[in-house]
């Protein structure tokens, strides 16, 4: 289940790129999950652990990928800490929840992230409540955002 905690939290890593570069393992990049979001979040297409091409920027190092791609794969693979997910684009909600649907997460949000009109199941720490909808998790996230 994804676990969220909305507004300040002392241990969430708020920088996620710089966490991302010294934490990051060559093994991560090349995990047929994370190919997937990669290709979907940042339209670019894992060659090998070291090169990724983008359409954009051509071919770029995984340190390269943007700031969504780098906090999702820290989500996946790092379960010790709790990552700020707010600098990141709605486009990366839907992966969260893939990503909690196995193991439990806990992210740390400071805004409003749609996470779409299909149900799911979100643990709201501020409040210890579960919602399964926009509609359920918008009142109670707009206390503290």
């Amino acid at each position: 289940m994804l676990n969220i905690f909305y507004g300040d939290m002392s241990d969430a890593v708020y920088n996620t790129a710089s966490y991302f570069k010294y934490d990051y393992e060559d093994e991560w990049i090349v995990d047929s999950f994370v190919k997937k979001m990669i290709l979907d979040v940042d339209h670019s297409t894992v060659l090998d652990s070291g090169v990724i091409d983008s359409p954009v920027l051509g071919k770029i190092p995984p340190l390269a990928l943007s700031g969504g791609v780098k906090t999702l794969i820290l989500v996946k693979f790092n379960t010790t800490k709790v990552f700020n997910a707010s600098t990141r684009g709605d486009n990366c909600a839907k992966w969260l929840l893939k990503i909690a649907e196995k193991e439990d997460r806990t992210i740390n949000l400071r805004h409003l992230m749609d996470f779409g009109d299909e149900p799911f199941m979100i643990h709201i720490l501020n409040t210890n409540q579960t919602v399964h909808s926009m509609a359920e998790l918008i009142p109670i996230a707009g206390e503290f955002v």
